[in-house]
């Protein structure tokens, strides 16, 4: 659906209008459509030389922006455009070190162009040495979340906590955030461990395996989509009254399609049936979903036990199964779609918000299971994103959620499919257990 306000603030009559009246004027995002996959640049990397290096991912980076074609710099310059700053703050210890933070950004924050990327590397804070590393360390989140709103025209940034060890995991993190694909996702603190399992860089999706349920339409279809562009070979699964959306589906892309209905009781049997058969999944990504929206004191119980069916029960059953009868490959994905909803909550969706929010709790309890077969899990939770839900939404309700964000407006899609396809890389192995938000840095939820 068109955004008739973001267009308009952005035509000539718009943009003088709403900047006489003080109105907010969010840039159009530019995503891999626009702006291709590579990364933002020049870069800009800190601290200075003279104050400590260019920290432990210089070499990471350094490797990614050759591959991109993009130079890094080392000193701050006022006659530059940078497209992304990445500043190092790994070893900030004590609230002296982290002034470096505020000489750093103070001088450059205004250099970045439009749709660029800032990225703030710390320790995860359990790993500090004492109290006041790891308060700062943590800290570092309210100020990138800070940093984030301050920003504006349409730049992302992202803090990126790396544990000792883990600097070359970090790669492909570093090249989603510090591209057009991440362009829904700000505000976040990402982790990066030890790999459960080691994927060749820049292997991609190419050839692998990969189960979208809810693939129809909106999302899911926006998934399946993603995932042949980069070369995998896809199955899209769907209940049986959604053959159309399917069939357009098949004969636009190529994918081979299931219909299926995942609360039947032999769904989890049929899948893993399917999944041998293929020789496997590489990546399942849990992305059916449904709605039933109603107050609780008026809520029917086939409303609540429909939606905490589709939502958690089966799709937790089919992991199951899955992973316990061998019909994932190695260096496997497990992805779920959960949803801002289950952060914030919202009115009338009591039993949706419990069965998204639920599958922060799945992950970080079968994060550490599966890690010992070379298996990541993790979830996704989208805010406002452009689908035909969305647009049946009233028009208040609609415009307060595209423009409480720090982008002021709503994600698309392809938002979605870009983290699920990061998440899902055979080189992502060191993000395991997370729930990351594609929301715009939305002001709903913590």
């Amino acid at each position: 659906m068109s955004d008739r306000y973001l267009d308009f603030a952005n035509s000539g009559v718009g943009g003088w209008l709403t900047g006489a009246l003080g109105l907010p004027r969010p840039a159009p995002l530019r995503r891999r459509a626009e702006a291709g996959t590579g990364l933002v640049g020049p870069l800009l990397l800190g601290p200075a030389p003279n104050e400590d290096g260019n920290g432990r991912l210089a070499a990471t980076l350094g490797r990614l922006a050759g591959a991109s074609g993009q130079k890094t710099h080392a000193e701050w310059s006022p006659d530059v455009r940078y497209g992304g700053l990445v500043f190092d703050a790994s070893n900030c210890a004590d609230a002296a070190s982290a002034q470096s933070l505020y000489r750093f950004f103070h001088q450059a924050i205004r250099s970045v162009a439009e749709h660029g990327r800032i990225v703030v590397i710390g320790t995860p804070p359990e790993l500090m040495a004492d109290a006041e590393g790891e308060a700062i360390q943590r800290g570092l989140e309210g100020f990138v979340r800070s940093l984030a709103k301050e920003a504006r025209r349409s730049i992302a940034v992202h803090l990126l906590y790396v544990a000792p060890g883990a600097e070359d995991a970090a790669g492909s993190t570093l090249a989603f955030l510090l591209s057009p694909r991440s362009a829904y996702v700000s505000g976040q603190p990402i982790r990066v461990v030890t790999p459960v399992a080691t994927g060749e860089a820049g292997a991609g999706h190419k050839g692998r395996r990969v189960l979208v349920t809810g693939a129809s339409r909106g999302i899911g279809k926006a998934i399946a989509r993603l995932f042949v562009v980069e070369g995998a070979q896809v199955v899209a699964l769907d209940v049986a009254g959604a053959a159309e959306g399917l069939s357009t589906l098949k004969a636009e892309l190529g994918v081979e399609t299931l219909a299926l209905d995942i609360t039947a009781p032999d769904a989890a049997e049929t899948l893993l049936a399917d999944a041998r058969a293929r020789g496997g999944y590489d990546v399942v990504i849990h992305n059916a979903g449904i709605t039933r929206d109603r107050t609780l004191a008026r809520m029917e119980p086939r409303e609540w036990d429909s939606v905490m069916a589709v939502n958690l029960s089966a799709p937790l059953a089919i992991t199951r199964a899955l992973v316990e009868g061998g019909g994932m490959r190695p260096n496997g994905r497990i992805i779920a779609v959960s949803s801002l909803s289950g952060i914030g909550g919202n009115m009338g969706q009591s039993n949706y918000a419990l069965s998204k929010a639920a599958w922060i709790g799945a992950v970080r309890r079968l994060a550490p299971q599966l890690a010992g077969q070379g298996i990541t899990i993790n979830a996704v939770a989208p805010g406002f994103i452009e689908t035909q839900m969305t647009a049946a939404i009233p028009f208040a309700i609609r415009e307060a959620g595209r423009r409480m964000n720090s982008m002021g407006q709503g994600g698309h899609p392809v938002d979605v499919a870009e983290t699920i396809a990061w998440l899902a890389d055979p080189a992502s192995g060191g993000v395991n257990g997370q729930v990351v938000r594609v929301c715009g840095q939305s002001l709903l939820g913590a």
